[in-house]
């Protein structure tokens, strides 16, 4: 297994860079399951990403007009506009979901329910066990007779009122049950750290695609680093990103042969 890594500036290098760079260093196979079974795609055996100053503006890819393609990620796709319903960055913060939809990343971030032992030892005030917060309406709160709690104002909470140096503080996507999903979260955790008054983001993805997904989530997930380490006080930092699932599908192939100037 090659595990392939790159030290990029910023977003749109990350992405330039990964693109160029599976070109030569992907594996290719058929998809048995999921997302676009049967067709091919090329994809990294594992991926790490440093991305050093993420909140570079622009955050979405450069494409040169000479390369005659479509950017892949529109940036109304990411802060709304004219022709969507919602923005990416109200699907990644807010806990909204549309009917049909089996989960969205801001449901889990930000309104994930408290149920089974640790909703009875939130109710016995079990602080031997239990990290008790009374309900505020912001971190943790009610709605329809049952306790939720958003983990991004939770995570904020935490470092403003205990201190930076804390190992505990991720922000889950993944549940368990999720296995019994036919289309699974592909983001699973952002896990976070303050060093010398900055906030890091460590990113992973079960699988991930490289040449629109990634663009997208990591200007969404910047954006929330961005907000977080403004409520917290300290300084917007670096982001470390993996997956053993980045890959490019067949359709976009000769997209990123294009704006790579391959033949």
């Amino acid at each position: 297994m090659k595990i392939h890594s790159i030290q990029a500036r910023d977003l749109p290098d990350l992405w330039f860079q990964a693109v160029h760079d599976i070109l030569d260093h992907g594996s290719r196979f058929v998809i048995d399951r999921g997302s676009y079974a049967g067709q091919t795609r090329l994809e990294y055996d594992y991926f790490t990403g440093h991305v050093k100053f993420p909140g570079t503006q622009p955050l979405l890819p450069d494409i040169p007009p000479a390369c005659g393609i479509p950017n892949p990620v529109e940036h109304d796709y990411i802060y709304g506009g004219e022709g969507y319903e919602r923005s990416y960055i109200e699907y990644l913060m807010t806990p909204h979901k549309e009917e049909g939809e089996s989960y969205t990343y801001g449901e889990r971030l930000t309104g994930a329910p408290i149920t089974g032992d640790k909703l009875d030892w939130w109710q016995a005030q079990n602080k031997e066990i239990i990290d008790f917060r009374e309900p505020d309406g912001k971190v943790v709160y009610e709605k329809d007779g049952r306790l939720y709690l958003n983990q991004i104002e939770w995570i904020i909470q935490t470092y403003k009122n205990f201190g930076h140096r804390n190992n505990q503080m991720v922000l889950q996507v993944a549940h368990p049950s999720d296995l019994t999903l036919l289309d699974p979260p592909c983001l699973r955790s952002i896990d976070t750290r303050i060093q010398d008054g900055t906030l890091h983001f460590f990113v992973y993805f079960r699988s991930w695609d490289l040449w629109g997904g990634l663009p997208a989530n990591l200007a969404g997930i910047q954006n929330l680093k961005e907000y977080m380490a403004t409520e917290i006080g300290v300084k917007d930092g670096e982001m470390v990103v993996e997956s053993k699932g980045l890959h490019l599908y067949g359709y976009a192939e000769d997209l990123a042969k294009l704006r790579c100037l391959r033949d």
